[in-house]
């Protein structure tokens, strides 16, 4: 067949495969016009899941009548003027595509006035291109559009469709997702009439918690971390749950970029490395998180549904999420705390599954502390180790700080004297069924299980000795020779002062061969070959690699898990007390090496509750 130009319609309905997968498509496309039109109050009516009818209709700047017939053809827009706009994109949409691929699969109309106009006007389109003629109409201030029968000219578009419960859903979940992106503008969602949600404006941070709470549950922030973190031009802020508040799936995890909602492997990718120490195995962190960087510096330009982002500086902004994040999970620590007064504030109920799939434990922790000039101490240990463990634990110790560690004592130190403001943790009163360690507080009582505080007290000891000094290195009698591709023994080469760094020694000997000659003492039962790999595979895809780091934290969490004080261990008051005092300025004490909570805490007025006192 001859080269022929397609029909318009045709053309706009290929964009719109692109553009518009389900009604939830649509939703996201308009709303993002009414946040680059200065909207403050954004409503959305939804009828049979968005098929038979989406309105949406905000209180924006609007479109002059003689841009109307404009705003519904292709590559037509407001937002960018030139090339250089589009390098620094600073509005949610910009491509120009939306309005007419929409309108080329559904019955449109769109009404919309400005400020200065006598009164509105109204143009509809149905995607057959005809010309469009505005008529006037009695509109407030802003844009309505409304989009009916969606793919009713597009049957094999429509059919694909599921149930009207399930795209709902899918619009549901979206419009959540967006208006945890602006604070600043009310959303209202109705569907069949009904209203669903009414989010007011959200100025203050009180106001801003309870609409996070309305749609993440009051459990959310009540085991959560508030993060605010400024470094290298970047800003990082938001909320992230602790450890011990977790899922098992993904679902409940928003991050924005400069306020945009997005998904990215190299973001989920430093978010699951700063949880990695502290996360039980198969679970997954809730968090709203909020990026802001040069709009410059980053590419949204990667993806028709805007949905993926390219970072400019990727391993910039991998380094900064993953410090940032890391910082603030390692400086959550018990704290003194006032007796607490009953304040809560009146949110919504999540659903009872949604609820059921939470961990929150420990259930009320408290706000991070951060401690400055922080010293670890020596890491007790016991006398009764088996003897392979003793034997371990003596070759690290004189490996990391030669003629330093020569011994560590378990601690003998008196009982603490109470005094007027008492430990975070407060004093042991009991050691019960030789496991499980009782403290009175002034809040009420904690319940400590003493082997996993003591065995992360340990491993935190174990990894700041161990990185303090230089990595100690092993030479290998028998050098290892690795057969990789010419890509990767090319960055081997580049990356030999990083890999000095770690302890490892290595040397390209020929086009796809590199020789390891010396790696680090900690990893001498590792299987070399496949960690290279793994690091040259993952310096590739991120731009760095934490695999090496990883190996070594897991020998040493192996040693501090069997280093720890035992179950079915008596242990003294002297040394139940010692053993709260270290957890109270150690990191990350809120969990044990996997993940597990190591402290619960019973309130007085949740002890009051369990007794009926004062009902």
């Amino acid at each position: 067949m001859r080269i022929h130009a397609l029909p318009p319609q045709l053309v706009n309905q290929i964009a719109a495969g692109e553009v518009v997968e389900r009604p939830s498509s649509v939703v996201k496309e308009l709303v993002e016009n009414c946040f680059d039109a200065g909207a403050s109050q954004v409503s959305v009516e939804i009828e049979q899941g968005g098929a038979r009818l989406i309105k949406i209709r905000d209180n924006g700047c609007g479109i002059d009548k003689d841009d109307l017939p404009l705003a519904l053809s292709r590559h037509a827009t407001s937002k960018i003027q030139s090339l250089q706009d589009l390098e620094q994109v600073a509005t949610m949409g910009f491509r120009g595509e939306a309005l007419p691929s929409i309108s080329s699969v559904s019955r449109l109309s769109l009404i919309s006035r400005v400020a200065d106009a006598d009164c509105a006007w109204r143009v509809q389109a149905d995607g057959s291109e005809q010309e469009l003629d505005p008529q006037p109409d009695p509109h407030p201030l802003g844009t309505t559009i409304e989009v009916c029968d969606l793919f009713y000219n597009t049957p094999a578009r429509r059919k694909f469709l599921k149930a009207e419960k399930t795209e709902f859903t899918h619009i549901d979940t979206l419009f959540k997702r967006m208006a945890l992106s602006r604070f600043d503008i009310a959303f209202e969602l109705k569907h069949n009439q009904r209203e669903v949600f009414n989010f007011k404006k959200a100025v203050t941070p009180a106001e801003q918690e309870q609409r996070v709470a309305h749609i993440f549950g009051a459990a959310f922030l009540e085991n959560s971390v508030a993060i605010d973190f400024n470094a290298s031009g970047m800003h990082l802020y938001g909320w992230v749950s602790l450890p011990t508040f977790s899922r098992s799936q993904q679902d409940m995890q928003y991050f924005y970029v400069n306020g945009r909602l997005i998904k990215d492997r190299l973001v989920t990718h430093a978010i699951k490395q700063a949880y990695q120490d502290v996360l039980y195995h198969g679970r997954h962190p809730v968090y709203v998180l909020y990026l802001v960087l040069d709009p410059g510096l980053v590419d949204v330009n990667a993806h028709p549904q805007k949905l993926e982002v390219r970072f400019r500086e990727g391993r910039s902004v991998h380094d900064f999420l993953y410090k940032a994040l890391h910082r603030c999970l390692a400086d959550v620590r018990p704290q003194t705390q006032e007796i607490e007064e009953a304040s809560a504030v009146e949110v919504s109920r999540p659903d009872v599954q949604q609820v059921a799939d939470f961990q929150p434990l420990p259930a009320n922790v408290s706000r991070p502390v951060i401690r400055q000039n922080y010293q670890p101490a020596a890491a007790p240990r016991q006398s009764s180790l088996p003897l392979n463990v003793d034997a371990q634990i003596d070759a690290y110790t004189r490996l990391v700080a030669p003629g330093k560690v020569a011994e560590v004592q378990e601690p003998r130190v008196a009982e603490l004297p109470k005094s007027e403001t008492a430990p975070a943790l407060g004093y042991a009163v009991a050691h019960l069924h030789d496991v499980y360690i009782l403290s009175e507080t002034q809040n009420g009582i904690i319940l400590v299980d003493a082997h996993a505080a003591h065995e992360r007290v340990t491993y935190e000891q174990f990894k700041s000795q161990y990185h303090q000094g230089a990595v100690p290195s092993q030479p290998l009698l028998l050098p290892v020779q690795i057969q990789v591709s010419s890509r990767e023994a090319d960055l081997a080469d580049d990356q030999q002062a990083f890999f000095m760094s770690l302890g490892f020694e290595l040397n390209r000997m020929g086009e796809e061969i590199i020789v390891v000659r010396a790696i680090p003492a900690l990893l001498s039962g590792v299987d070399i070959t496949v960690l290279i790999k793994d690091v040259l595979a993952d310096i590739i895809e991120h731009g760095m690699s934490q695999r090496i780091e990883e190996q070594s934290n897991e020998i040493l969490s192996s040693i501090a898990c069997h280093g720890s004080v035992r179950a079915n261990r008596r242990l003294s008051v002297p040394e139940m007390n010692a053993l709260l005092r270290e957890m109270e300025k150690t990191e990350r004490s809120g969990q044990c090496n996997h993940g597990r909570p190591t402290w619960v805490e019973l309130s007085k007025k949740e002890l009051d509750k369990l007794f009926l006192r004062g009902q």
